[in-house]
């Protein structure tokens, strides 16, 4: 055990140097690690207990994804109808008959005689199971109970409450993917974005300190649709006799006056939207959001322009209309949005489409600012704690071990120095039970010497020789030192995979801790002890 070749020599002095490399760069200020080619740039991460930024907790809009299933019913059974060619009327949303929070849809059919022919259409174009207490529809994983009024000529559709739960359990995942991209087009560091309960989505962006714009950038849904005027009746005429089947009054976003009327059902969506960029139109140096289509949207957009040449398109985002361009050409798989933005208002909508649109719209439920103080308050009591631990821990084990203890020392300040290196190799978020992770690896990194040394007191006890104390010393405490760490690194693992947040941030701290205080306590520390004792070979060791 007291033996060390070339390549064991060479794995530690590697090892060492590469920790002291990597952790070299968080010594420096950006600036100057930018203006050299030496050292590498990564450095460690502050959370935002230690550097500040904006912490949100957001919500899905369930009455919003209510109504969304709502009027898919609606458009499933006025198609289902009009392909049957089965009159109807007073299709909508019964708001006076609530049910787990979604209102049911109500059809009533024209004739008597066409109700069983327009129960029969449903169940054949819209799967319809008989329960003997009704019915089930389902379709597209939702599930809807239908009550049958023949007397009022009257079919009632009830969602399912369990329909609604999964929609809006689904609306959180995809929210989170693309709430990441919107903030990573922030161009910010190490942002904490995670589900929170059933229905919200927690958001913290160290280092940002306008919540204003994350909220703005987070609380658009950003839906983005295109929709053709209706051919003959004006936004007037429709506020004067009510909107027509099928079309609906849309706001301009500057104007909330000014109206179109509008087909409901969207031609296009942003859905086939490939790339979107802010830029400034050549012929009028006006600020214009530039976008492209994949194959299939370019498909579709061209007929949808052939279709409306010399007529109006509408550009609607989340239910208000940007711009209104009337066709003058057959458009293919790319186009303008114009709507007198400024710069940022540009920059801003492109980041929003090139994320893509939220499922559905999400509610501020908290906002909070950690202010900077705050972190570097949270940074000098760590600093203050670690040192403090550091020195007790130094002058335990040197009182006790003397000489021995010192290297065990040396090789402390090695942990630590490769700790750093690690975590900023990873590009690793410390926070404050991250620094917590690394003042315990401090106490628990001196164990294994302990163990160590102890063992070679009571070979030494049995007057045994120096050298052969020492080797038995090192060879018997090997088992328990590994295995004592093992599973303490399992507890860790444990953390790191099934934990999130505050407690991943410790877990990776104590992991990498444990693994860099194995080597630096039984091969560092050996290495120094023996190259000592070859050179001065003492007779006694005093422990």
């Amino acid at each position: 055990m007291l033996q060390f070749s070339l390549l064991k020599k060479l794995v530690i002095l590697c090892v060492c140097l590469t920790g002291v490399y990597f952790s070299l760069p968080n010594l420096f200020s950006e600036s100057f690690l930018q203006n050299q080619n030496i050292l590498p740039q990564s450095t460690l991460k502050l959370g935002l207990d230690l550097q500040g930024g904006s912490h949100i907790l957001l919500g899905v809009d369930k009455q919003a994804v209510a109504e969304e299933i709502q009027d898919e019913i609606i458009d499933q059974v006025r198609a289902v109808f009009r392909k049957e060619r089965i009159a109807f009327r007073n299709l909508g949303v019964n708001k006076t008959d609530v049910r787990d929070g979604i209102a049911p849809v109500n059809i009533t059919i024209a004739k008597a005689s066409l109700f069983n022919t327009a129960y029969e259409a449903l169940q054949e174009n819209i799967p319809i199971v008989d329960t003997g207490v009704g019915s089930v529809l389902q379709n597209q994983a939702y599930l809807f109970s239908v009550e049958q009024n023949p007397a009022q000529q009257k079919i009632t559709l009830y969602v399912n409450p369990l329909a609604l739960n999964n929609k809006v359990s689904q609306a959180v995942s995809q929210s989170i993917e693309i709430i990441r991209r919107r903030i990573d087009e922030l161009g910010t560091n190490e942002p904490i974005i995670q589900r929170n309960g059933f229905d919200r989505i927690l958001v913290q962006v160290p280092g940002l300190q306008s919540p204003d714009r994350l909220k703005t950038i987070l609380g658009k849904t950003a839906k983005l649709t295109f929709h053709s005027a209706h051919p003959k009746q004006t936004a007037e005429q429709a506020e004067r006799r009510g909107a027509p089947a099928g079309y609906q009054l849309y706001p301009f976003v500057e104007d909330s006056k000014r109206k179109l009327l509008l087909r409901k059902r969207a031609k296009l969506s942003g859905q086939h939207l490939v790339d979107a960029q802010a830029a400034v139109d050549q012929r009028n140096g006006e600020i214009v959001v530039n976008f492209r289509l994949d194959v299939a949207g370019g498909t579709i957009f061209r007929r949808l322009t052939e279709e409306n040449l010399g007529k109006p398109l509408a550009i609607v985002m989340d239910g208000r209309v940007i711009s209104a361009p009337t066709i003058q050409a057959v458009i293919t798989s790319s186009g303008v949005i114009s709507g007198n933005f400024t710069t940022e208002e540009a920059n801003q909508l492109a980041i929003l489409l090139r994320a893509g649109a939220l499922p559905a719209p999400l509610i501020t439920l908290e906002e909070r600012t950690v202010g900077a103080s705050l972190g570097s308050d949270s940074i000098a009591a760590g600093k203050i704690a670690g040192l403090l631990s550091f020195l007790c821990v130094a002058i335990f084990i040197i009182i006790n071990y003397r000489l021995l203890g010192f290297f065990a020392f040396f090789s402390l300040v090695v942990n630590l120095t490769l700790i750093i290196g690690f975590l900023s190799l990873l590009q690793a978020t410390l926070t404050l039970p991250g620094i917590a992770g690394i003042i315990l690896t401090v106490g628990m990194a001196v164990d294994a010497n302990v163990l160590i040394f102890e063992r070679i007191k009571e070979e030494l006890k049995m007057n045994k020789q120096t050298v052969v104390a020492m080797d038995s010393g090192y060879r018997l405490a090997f088992a328990t030192i590994l295995d004592a760490n093992i599973t303490t690194f399992i507890a860790a693992m444990a953390l790191i995979l099934l934990g999130s947040g505050p407690v991943r941030g410790f877990a990776i701290t104590l992991g990498i801790g444990i693994i860099t205080s194995v080597f630096t306590a039984y091969m560092l520390t050996r290495y120094i002890t023996v190259t000592w004792f070859r050179i001065r070979r003492p007779e006694k060791l005093h422990l």
